[in-house]
């Protein structure tokens, strides 16, 4: 009996457990590639669930919380025009009754760099939100740091 017991209790403490694991539909992954001597350009890529989307830098006030980039300042390097993102998707969502642009699968922004030093590391966050059509997760914030070499 004290077996039978022990036995369901684990599976009771296992099925919680997957229960109370947090979300997480977006991951991120970083390169970066020298165009030249005394220039990269970072590649940032958000490859998103099946169903979810995160929000473009590009979202007005009143909406969702829009992608944002923040680099650390670093005498190694300076950016260099603003983070840019492909075409997005845009639609009226009803949660926020407006107009949203919005990336689905996967979006790789770019930010291009010039190089004070030939090699170094670029180092930030990332801030976003990710939906999908039934709820929202709270805004999450990643920090990265590229290699350049």
């Amino acid at each position: 009996m004290k077996k039978i017991t022990l036995a369901l209790s684990l599976v009771l403490f296992t099925i919680m457990g997957a229960f109370a694991q947090i979300e997480r539909p977006v991951t991120w992954s970083y390169v970066a590639k020298k165009v030249s001597k005394t220039e990269a350009v970072l590649y940032i890529k958000a490859s998103i669930d099946d169903k979810w989307h995160i929000y473009s830098q590009n979202v007005k006030s009143g909406g969702p919380v829009k992608t944002t980039f923040a680099f650390a300042p670093s005498k190694d390097y300076s950016l260099v025009g603003k983070t840019a993102e492909p075409k997005a998707i845009t639609k009226y969502e009803n949660t926020f009754k407006m107009n949203v642009s919005y990336f689905e699968d996967q979006v790789i922004f770019q930010q291009r760099i010039k190089l004070n030093k030939s090699t170094t590391a670029v180092k930030g966050k990332v801030e976003f939100m990710t939906c999908n059509d039934r709820e929202c997760l709270p805004p999450e914030e990643v920090e990265f740091s590229i290699p350049v070499k």
